[in-house]
């Protein structure tokens, strides 16, 4: 009998059988796998099986969108911009004589308090609607508007802090 030996009896083992040990394997896997998916939060199946008792797509659904609910009114809308408070400059710095004047009137057709117009000595790419840093909403507001498409942040010292300024390159 060579190559045989036998076990001591203090070297008693147990021998799985490698079937059982693959199946532990698996089911360990597919554990982690839906904890992972579903995010390990045991109190959603809480909620649910209290609600129904079994689970279904209405009662797994609603609590999504009443979480969608609560984020809109924390993201409450801003107020509508009150046109009639904000300054405006209009300057023209294209050759077509009287555009400052009369985006002007159309901005203040829309509402807006026009306290400005004149000729621009400048370089700007296009059309454009510069705004104070803290006054960005209401420019976008008026580049609206207007039907401007560029808006920047004001350029310091050679346009006022507290108004927005639109500088004319071409017709809208």
């Amino acid at each position: 009998m060579t190559g045989c030996v036998r076990p001591s009896k203090g070297e008693r083992g147990v021998a799985l059988p490698t079937p059982v040990i693959a199946l532990s394997v698996v089911t360990i896997v597919v554990a982690v796998i839906i904890f992972w998916i579903t995010g390990g939060d045991g109190d959603e199946g809480k909620e649910i099986a209290q609600a129904g008792g079994s689970p279904s797509v209405s009662a797994s659904a609603s609590p999504k969108p009443a979480k969608t609910e609560e984020k809109k009114p924390a993201k409450a809308e801003p107020s509508p911009v009150d046109r009639a408070k904000v300054s405006v400059e209009v300057y023209n710095q294209s050759n077509i004589g009287g555009l400052a004047g009369d985006v002007a009137a159309k901005a203040t057709t829309v509402g807006w308090n026009v306290v400005g117009e004149d000729n621009w000595m400048g370089s700007v790419p296009e059309n454009t609607v510069y705004f104070p840093a803290e006054m960005k909403r209401e420019g976008q507001q008026l580049a609206d508007d207007l039907g401007i498409k560029r808006t920047h942040v004001s350029v310091e010292g050679s346009m006022k802090g507290d108004r927005l300024t639109v500088v004319l390159t071409g017709a809208l």
